[in-house]
């Protein structure tokens, strides 16, 4: 099914949503589009990596009517009867929550794993117990790990690189062994490198995306991993709202199955930071002859990195509507207006 037909259907019918995480950067994307497509929507999140200020976003952004369709639940993953009372009542669980960053899992593996793994369990333990009709759960690309071939396919993964990859491959086995023990319709996303508004810049796990355009916009220099020839598939932010919707609404035969969410193509960060200055540099001119540092590999983090989308096309009806030139054209914007 195509998103548009999925919009409608969802206009027609609307569900009862669980979002985890829902303060968070994708979390408060999806819950904006799901109160615009006139959707009930109950949100968890712990504020541990979300903020007040993405909800508050949201609020201002959405009709009145549509907020009024949204209920905040603050609670924590890690806690089974908090993941019980937000799944009451949900037909729907787009779960989101978790700690993210390959160096903070490495930093602090018993955390990555108490969010990652604990709370995952208590979530698909809430969801089965609530007889939810699908759980829709962000995977992560980082199950790759040292498998170098590309472009990078579903069933193709190698050695996990980090205790966050070990956390999200623990993720896919438990919710295929829910899926054959308790007939739970669930379905992973495997994100590559997400990023776009309300993505945090701040703090020392910061994605490189909006990482680079704060730096940049203060006029700092950006240390780039490297040479500068690794490459990653940058996938905006709206490419994963879309991924969600379609698995929510996806045929069964489709469940219990994972697939890339990207745009399927490939930028090095030598790339990435020239598309950045250059579009910075047209309305901040002063910041046309940024250069970048070089700094040493980063410990943890693969080399390349591109997905195959043919299977998400195929059974999901994914079709990507942002490369990476439109997704930062967008990103951009927002950093602008919101950074002082």
């Amino acid at each position: 099914m195509k998103l548009d037909a999925v919009l409608a259907d969802l206009e027609a019918s609307p569900r009862t949503w669980l979002v985890t995480g829902v303060a968070g950067f994708i979390g408060s994307n999806l819950l904006q589009a799901l109160l615009e497509a006139g959707q009930r929507v109950r949100g968890l999140d712990n504020f541990s990596t979300g903020y007040q200020a993405n909800l508050d976003e949201v609020r201002a952004a959405v009709a009145p009517g549509a907020w009024a369709r949204f209920t905040f639940i603050q609670g924590d993953i890690r806690s089974l009867e908090d993941c019980r009372l937000a799944c009451e009542g949900a037909q729907v669980v787009l779960h989101q929550a978790a700690l993210g960053s390959v160096p903070r899992s490495i930093a602090d593996p018993l955390g990555a794993h108490e969010s990652n793994v604990d709370g995952f369990v208590n979530m698909l333990v809430a969801a089965r117990d609530a007889k939810v009709a699908r759980f829709v759960y962000a995977a992560s690309s980082a199950v790759y790990g040292d498998q170098e071939a590309l472009p990078k396919r579903e069933g193709r993964i190698g050695e996990p690189l980090s205790p966050y990859a070990v956390t999200k491959l623990v993720n896919e086995i438990y919710a295929k062994a829910f899926g054959r023990v308790y007939g739970m319709e669930t379905i992973g996303l495997r994100y590559f490198n997400v990023f776009g508004r309300r993505q945090d810049p701040e703090g020392p796990y910061a994605a490189v995306i909006p990482l680079w355009i704060t730096r940049m916009l203060h006029g700092a220099e950006c240390t780039i991993n490297g040479d500068g020839e690794t490459s990653r598939d940058f996938c905006y932010v709206q490419n994963a709202v879309q991924a969600n919707l379609l698995a929510a609404a996806a045929d069964p035969a489709a469940v219990n199955e994972v697939y890339n969410v990207a745009f399927g193509g490939r930028t090095t960060l030598n790339q990435l930071h020239e598309m950045i200055r250059a579009g910075l540099a047209r309305t901040r001119p002063e910041l046309a002859d940024l250069k970048p540092r070089h700094g040493p590999f980063r410990e943890g983090d693969i080399v390349h990195s591109q997905a195959d989308i043919g299977k998400a096309a195929r059974l999901l009806g994914y079709e990507p509507r942002y490369d990476v030139r439109r997704g930062l054209e967008e990103a951009l914007a927002w950093y602008c207006e919101h950074l002082r």
